[in-house]
């Protein structure tokens, strides 16, 4: 019997992690009979009871693992540490907050069985509020542009045959941006549309900051489009100042001057110097990362594990 891990990373889940279990246990015991299934919670440096209301779930199913942060890492560590220690032929990656429509389990479970490596269910609609929808688009729809196969509404359920997370687990890099790292693995996929539903319980811990770090991760490590983009604004803007001095010059020998006051002169400087800016700005993000990944600090760090 082939078996399927559950991976579900826990930040301030308290009240949904008891659901969340009971639904994809009923899925198991009434559609997927044919396979075993084993559930890694990984929690995320909670500080309500979620750990708690895990291992209660833990003590009645043995077949339930859970690991246990030092700290809140972040939800890309915790989906990489759960898909490490999952032994099941397919690895389920999902949410605990039953954004997740559970029934897409059996349909993922079917299209991995047909021989996708990889199966991901993509967002084309939210039950979220208009700006969490339309900063959602906006930050897919720029992820589109170094990455033609990144679905426009994003993804974070997702199933890898153990193929697949095998090869997952071999980038070794802080700062990821999971989706792209995924289809940057060239497997079998198929995409599964769905419609995120609404948050039930608790409040999304999703914030502002996060999602904006998650961002600038996404749009530097899976592109070389800004370093490139600021390349070219750098050339453009010289080739533009080397022409526009070639102007002066001439006026000046002809005794002609182009204007009269530094209004002008002030434009050009703000401009000019607004694009330095930026473009140390983005240089600086490089720099940074190449610093991070020098220092080699663990990505995540387990305070305990519960698998036995």
């Amino acid at each position: 019997m082939k078996q399927i891990s559950l991976v579900i990373p826990v930040f301030r889940n308290e009240g949904s992690l008891q659901p969340t279990y009971q639904q994809v246990l009923s899925l198991f015991k009434e559609q997927l009979t044919d396979f075993d299934y084993e559930f890694i919670f990984v929690n995320d440096g909670s500080d309500d009871n979620s750990m708690q209301e895990l291992l209660q779930i833990r003590s009645a199913d043995p077949k339930v693992k859970v690991i246990d942060f030092t700290r809140n890492f972040g939800q890309v560590p915790a989906m990489v540490a759960g898909m490490k220690e999952a032994s099941g032929q397919a690895i389920i990656a999902m949410s605990a907050d039953l954004q997740d429509p559970v029934d897409l389990i059996a349909q993922m479970v079917s299209e991995w069985q047909h021989g996708n490596e990889i199966v991901i269910c993509y967002r084309v609609d939210r039950e979220d509020s208009i700006g969490a929808n339309i900063a959602s688009k906006f930050f897919y729809g720029l992820m589109k542009i170094s990455n033609h196969r990144m679905p426009v509404g994003g993804f974070d359920f997702i199933l890898l045959d153990e193929t697949a997370n095998e090869q997952l687990q071999k980038i070794d890099e802080r700062n990821r941006f999971i989706q792209g790292d995924i289809l940057w693995l060239g497997y079998n996929t198929k995409f599964i549309p769905y419609k995120r539903l609404k948050r039930e319980i608790g409040k999304s811990q999703w914030t502002l900051a996060k999602k904006i770090k998650y961002f600038i991760d996404g749009f530097i490590n899976t592109s070389y489009l800004p370093i490139r983009f600021i390349s070219l604004l750098g050339f453009i803007t010289a080739l533009s100042g080397f022409i526009y001095a070639l102007v002066i010059i001439y006026l000046r020998i002809v005794n002609e001057t182009p204007f009269k006051g530094w209004a002008p002169i002030m434009v050009l400087l703000l401009i000019i110097g607004g694009i330095i800016m930026n473009m140390l700005g983005i240089i600086g993000e490089y720099i940074w990362r190449i610093y991070d990944e020098s220092r080699k600090r663990p990505y995540y760090i387990i305070k305990k594990k519960y698998i036995d």
